[in-house]
């Protein structure tokens, strides 16, 4: 280290103590630093997938943060944690990057436990003034002079509950914390020409500021008129600044306002920082980065990279097929039910190409709607359309349809709206770990008085499920379906949109499940048929509220098994076992969902080992059998 200091050479990150040695090296060492970081960015995101535009966009302004500022004393608090890569680089995690998003591997997010560089885990966005604003206030309770730090951008602004901090943080406290705006041409404010650009950099230069500071105080030790005339300088000031050039949103909320600044110029970020330290008050620092920057591809375009699985280097072709998923077969035939029908509207909560909307928006702009990572506004706003006769349909992660709860109890349930949610990724989504896992959907929805639900088993399906919620249903209805593609092994003559049910003749043995995983339990059939055990199975399609002459069915048989891939807990499966206990059922039953919160893993792994893959079912019916003295 100490050669390289002398001689003002390249750094190699090996080389280094991190976050300590960051404030020892000089802005050249510094600038070969962002290089390699991005290699290694290019380099391990092509073999792990991940988040890759928006990480290759913020190199010197998370380098910057960490030689001005001082994790862990310091609170660093990463919003839409995916844009935290460099971050985990620079705080000592550089050889464990290949394993990101990997089974027992770092998480792809901030994660407290893998780090206590790591504030706060944030899966999803726009959380980072609430916490940041938490801590901060805690520190002053505490008597610690330290820094708070929230990093936001990559679209969060877009999400209300930015807002609701910002209304709060200044006017409750005056503690050092600092808002970091990672502004990746996003649309914050119109431009007001170079006079804004020339009193920008006036204001917010270290000179300027110390002179300000210099005659404040100098005033204000003149007896008796010295505090009238700084307060009167004061006013002068205000009044000329605000007939050159209108106040901005946030010092309209207090904060003091910094930017916009290069976030790719090191100097003026680290001149810009050390100036938000000096004033003890909330400080919120606009930051323009170029997302992808550094590999072209990304850069030209970042959509693209934003969340990208395995890619060429070379070229920056994904290896992974573009095939067809649940997300383009429910895109495309949104479009073509719309194409006939002017009342189907789309909206997005800025996830139109992950959730498949983008040709509903190529041809038919004027029903499309994306309103930014707001999904309590889309579900509102989604009721507004429906109490004029449209017929909304909301595509949104399982995962994201969580913030939205109240929104649908309260402005569409009550109400008796019909409203569509497709819910994308429901299930297991493998890599992205516990914030995004599409577990609890099922739980929260059945709890909502009135609520259809339907789960297909595959594209056929999907379809005529999407049929049935827009034309069919009344109410608010919901249709969801796991990430990735189709796998089918049963005929597909047995689709339905209520149940199916597969018969041997006899059997006292009954298999339950729905969605995906029913195919699971298919090919679990013939294992255990194989091995001269029967038994039925029962295909549930519409999965909520379950018709009323089907437990008179299922009580026939004397053992019967749910599989199911959602969350135990108000689980369709846990449902079905409270029905029989009222039915008075005597058999054996069993329901096999997860428990708690689950980690990062393929989706695969993750399947095989909460049970939910076909030869760990027929393990364990097998087993239950051996038990039971069937065989």
């Amino acid at each position: 280290m100490n050669n390289y200091l002398k001689n003002n050479g390249k750094i190699v990150l090996s080389e280094l103590k991190l976050p300590e040695d960051l404030k020892k090296l000089s802005l050249r060492q510094c600038s070969f630093l962002c290089s390699e970081i991005r290699n290694m960015l290019v380099n391990t995101v092509s073999k792990t997938g991940g988040h890759l535009s928006s990480n290759l966009g913020v190199v010197e302004l998370t380098l910057s943060i960490h030689r001005n500022f001082n994790s862990p004393d310091d609170k660093i608090i990463w919003d839409v944690g995916h844009q935290a890569y460099v971050h985990k680089i620079l705080t000592g995690r550089a050889d464990m990057l290949s394993t990101l998003r990997q089974e027992n591997g770092i998480s792809g997010f901030p994660k407290p436990e893998e780090s206590v560089h790591d504030t706060f885990i944030s899966g999803h966005s726009s959380t980072s003034l609430s916490i940041a604003c938490g801590i901060a206030e805690a520190m002053r309770i505490q008597g610690r002079d330290n820094y708070t730090v929230a990093v936001i951008g990559d679209g969060a602004m877009t999400g209300g509950m930015v807002y609701e901090a910002m209304n709060n943080c200044c006017s409750n406290t005056k503690s050092n914390m600092i808002v970091i705006l990672n502004d990746n041409n996003m649309s914050i404010s119109k431009s007001v020409g170079s006079l804004e650009k020339y009193l920008t950099t006036l204001r917010n230069s270290e000179k300027y500021l110390d002179t300000k500071r210099k005659v404040e105080k100098n005033l204000t030790q003149i007896p008796v008129v010295g505090m009238k005339a700084a307060k009167g300088m004061k006013h002068v000031k205000d009044a000329i600044k605000s007939t050159i050039f209108e106040r901005n949103l946030f010092e309209d909320m207090g904060f003091i306002y910094l930017g916009p600044i290069d976030g790719h110029n090191l100097k003026e970020l680290e001149q810009a920082m050390r100036m938000a330290k000096s004033f003890h008050e909330p400080v919120f620092i606009h930051v323009k980065t170029i997302k992808g920057k550094g590999y072209l591809p990304a850069e030209k375009n970042p959509g693209e990279y934003h969340g990208i699985s395995r890619f060429d280097i070379v070229t920056g072709n994904p290896e992974i097929s573009s095939s067809d998923s649940y997300s383009t077969v429910f895109g495309k035939e949104l479009l073509n039910l719309a194409r006939r029908d002017d009342r189907i509207c789309a909206i997005t909560a800025a996830m139109k190409y992950g959730t498949g909307l983008q040709y509903f928006d190529k041809e038919i702009p004027e029903r499309f709607y994306d309103v930014g990572i707001a999904e309590q506004h889309a579900v509102t706003f989604a009721g507004g359309l429906a109490i004029m006769g449209q017929i909304p349909v909301f595509a949104v992660y399982s995962t994201f349809l969580q913030r939205s709860y109240d929104q649908l109890i309260h402005d569409i349930a009550i109400g008796g709206l019909h409203v569509v949610l497709c819910v994308d990724r429901a299930g297991i989504v493998g890599e992205d770990g516990e914030t995004h896992q599409g577990m609890f959907d099922v739980s929260m929805l059945t709890s909502i008085p009135n609520i259809v639900i339907y789960s297909p088993s595959c594209y056929d399906e999907l379809r005529l499920c999407m049929k049935k919620a827009i034309y069919n249903e009344k109410y608010l209805t919901a249709v969801r379906y796991p990430r990735g593609a189709e796998e089918v092994s049963f005929d597909k003559n047995l689709i339905n949109s209520e149940y199916t049910f597969l018969k041997n003749s006899g059997s006292d043995i009954l298999v339950i499940s729905y969605g995906r995983i029913f195919n699971e339990a298919y090919k679990a059939q013939s294992i255990l048929s194989a091995d001269g055990i029967s038994c039925d199975l029962l295909k549930l399609t519409k999965i909520y509220p379950l018709p009323e002459n089907l437990m008179d069915e299922i009580k026939k048989y004397s053992h019967i098994f749910f599989f199911e891939e959602a969350v135990s807990n108000g689980s369709i499966s846990e449902k079905i076992g409270c029905m029989l206990i009222e039915a008075g059922y005597k058999g054996d039953y069993c329901h096999i969902a997860p428990k708690g919160f689950i980690k990062q893993a393929s989706v695969n792994s993750s399947l095989d080992k909460l049970g939910l893959l076909c030869q760990k079912m027929a393990d364990y019916i097998w087993i239950r059998s051996i038990e039971n003295g069937k065989t």
